[in-house]
């Protein structure tokens, strides 16, 4: 008898202690995460795409294209992760490599105007403040649920099913602006050489 009456008042208990609004809050944060997932994955898909458009005016460029490919292997693994500090450090390696292969089109007039190229950049931008907003939702998301679960009574119920505090998507900083370069420079002067293209850090 006394089994039955706990197991009737259970839901009422762990409603009152918080667990439903605690599950709700996690929910929310999950699928918050998920969409920073997807803007990532999205990010990395543009790559090749950009990569190869790049190859068709310099051939040579084996170095920028090896960190690139590697930054991306970096970000799609940190995505299969799921740690919101993994992936925002391989997004931000990812820039930092993307930043050196645009930069190649300095030395590559035709490259500058390809429609191709330009598109690509711009669907680069674009994921980037999809990224942003993706981020920020999450943070807000991550904020309600670790503050939540912090108060009393709801602390109880969350030490006891096992309810931890979740990790903010902290992007590095600059790591949320698409890289760009400013073509509007004039040519270098015939008999010059061109701009050497940047070596990683």
């Amino acid at each position: 008898m006394k089994r039955r009456m706990v197991l009737a008042l259970a839901p009422l208990l762990l409603a009152g202690c918080g667990y439903n609004r605690i599950q709700q809050y996690d929910e929310n944060a999950q699928q918050a995460k998920q969409q920073i997932s997807v803007q990532l994955q999205r990010r990395a898909d543009l790559v090749p795409n950009l990569v190869n458009t790049v190859k068709g005016y310099a051939q040579h460029e084996d170095a920028v294209f090896t960190q690139v490919a590697q930054a991306r292997g970096a970000l799609t693994g940190a995505i299969q992760g799921g740690d919101p500090t993994q992936m925002a450090a391989a997004n931000a390696q990812l820039t930092g490599a993307l930043g050196r292969l645009i930069a190649v089109a300095e030395a590559y007039p035709q490259l500058k105007a390809d429609q191709s190229f330009l598109r690509l950049q711009d669907e680069l931008a674009g994921t980037e403040n999809r990224i942003a907003t993706a981020r920020n939702d999450y943070n807000q998301a991550v904020q309600a649920y670790n503050t939540y679960i912090r108060i009393f009574p709801q602390a109880i119920t969350a030490k006891v099913t096992g309810a931890k505090a979740r990790t903010y998507y902290e992007a590095a900083p600059g790591s949320e602006t698409a890289p760009t370069v400013d073509f509007g420079t004039k040519p270098a002067p015939a008999g010059t050489t061109a701009p050497a293209t940047p070596r990683a850090p």
